[in-house]
């Protein structure tokens, strides 16, 4: 995924300027891999793709720490 991430380095996603199939894959892989403690550093363009659509509202809303009805860990 890196590799090809790196061929559209100038773009804020996975495959353009917007969120798109791609990024509603690689988001809650990377969300998960963070939460077990991974170590991703070897993966800057999808920490770059990753740390971009955090900042949207829609995923800041969604976010499962942003939910009411959240189970506690």
């Amino acid at each position: 995924m890196e590799q090809l991430l790196r061929k559209s380095q100038s773009r804020s996603f996975c495959v353009g300027d917007t969120p798109g199939l791609a990024d509603c894959c690689l988001i809650p892989q990377w969300a998960n891999a963070l939460r077990v403690g991974c170590d991703l550093s070897g993966y800057p363009r999808c920490k770059a793709v990753y740390d971009a659509y955090v900042q949207l509202p829609a995923f800041i809303a969604a976010a499962s720490e942003n939910q009411q009805d959240k189970i506690p860990a």
